[in-house]
């Protein structure tokens, strides 16, 4: 027998402990750790132990990761394909109250979610990002009561509006739009979270996004996962992106990278905006690339996150995606300004919608 090192430390234990607790695991509650042959071995460890640390009942769900059928490398989806419908797995995933989800891409816009969480399961994505990155990411009860005030108006409003001093005008149609504020924390049965957390999104129907997005220069391409260094303007027209500006390598590597894909890669997936003050921006400098997944700069306060590619609400399907947290814009929900060039406001910052 060899004998190996623990993956895990008391440090993320702890964290990872306090989180699922939150989320409503409790002694003697039969848990799934679901991960997938390329998963990072020390989310899952901590995820087991921390589990066990609570009294609960875990047990793993470990997929075989599918070959990449290419043509280019697949990051940043939010879509897992490791289930590939297995019945089994559905059905596993299925018959307990909670799921952490260790995943490499995560189970977001997995085809298999919704029947999933019709069982009442709850998932929680643990995204694939350094364990280091939960020890910072403290669950903030003040910032969860935000994310859910700000969620209230979201669903009441009719049209959001993004503009930004570097060119950015697009406005959201949300009638029939999904919507969300995540806080890390499920919402009860049949639910789905993301650590961490702190985002008010929208996955909008069909035909509803129209406009300009600019991509200035400090903002973030998490897919390839680099700040950009030039203006890239994308072009909306009715959900898609019908043309990308700009003259640098950067916007060469959009245009190469998405061409691989079919047309509904070029579609809007979800806007939203960030609030979590604990998410950092500038983290991005401090990791290598393929020890993070970015989820904490989709929470940053303030930002401006514009996504392409899978939309389950407006169905479409597709494994190519872009996210981008955007900087200094200004956030209108109807006539409700929740950020002002990249600061929080309104409702979004604790003040009378």
């Amino acid at each position: 027998m060899t004998n190996r090192p623990p993956l895990a430390e008391w440090r993320w234990i702890e964290s990872f402990a306090r989180q699922f607790a939150i989320n409503g695991v409790t002694p003697g509650m039969e848990c799934i750790v679901l991960s997938e042959s390329a998963s990072r071995p020390d989310l899952v460890e901590t995820s087991v132990l921390a589990l066990e640390s609570l009294g609960a009942k875990p047990f793993e769900v470990v997929m075989r990761t599918p070959a990449n059928p290419g043509p280019v490398a697949i990051r940043s989806t939010g879509t897992t394909l490791a289930l590939n419908q297995l019945q089994g797995a559905i059905g596993a995933l299925s018959s307990v109250p909670f799921v952490v989800d260790c995943t490499v891409e995560g189970m977001l816009h997995a085809k298999e979610l919704g029947t999933i969480l019709s069982s009442g399961t709850s998932i929680l994505m643990v995204s694939y990002e350094h364990p280091e990155v939960y020890e910072r990411m403290v669950h903030d009860p003040v910032m969860a009561e935000r994310v859910h005030a700000a969620h209230e108006v979201m669903k009441c409003s009719k049209t959001m509006h993004a503009t930004s001093e570097w060119g950015t005008d697009v406005t959201v149609q949300l009638a029939g739009a999904f919507t969300a504020g995540s806080t890390g924390v499920i919402s009860g049965p049949g639910s789905i979270a993301h650590w961490p957390g702190g985002l008010v999104l929208a996955f909008p129907d069909r035909d509803t996004v129209n406009g300009t997005i600019v991509l200035a220069p400090g903002d973030i391409n998490l897919t390839f996962k680099h700040y950009i260094t030039e203006p890239i303007s994308l072009v909306i027209e009715n959900d898609y992106v019908t043309d990308i500006k700009g003259t640098g390598y950067q916007a060469e590597l959009m245009r190469s990278y998405l061409s691989a894909f079919d047309e509904d890669a070029y579609a809007t997936s979800h806007v939203g905006f960030g609030m979590n003050t604990g998410a950092r921006w500038d983290f991005l400098e401090m990791y290598d690339r393929m020890d993070i997944n970015g989820t904490e700069a989709r929470a940053f306060a303030g930002n401006f996150l514009f996504s392409t590619g899978a939309n389950e609400n407006a169905n479409r399907f597709t494994a190519g995606h872009f996210d981008f947290p955007l900087r200094n814009h200004s956030v209108w929900l109807d006539e409700h300004q929740v950020v002002d060039t990249g600061v929080l406001v309104g409702v979004a910052a604790g003040e009378g919608a």
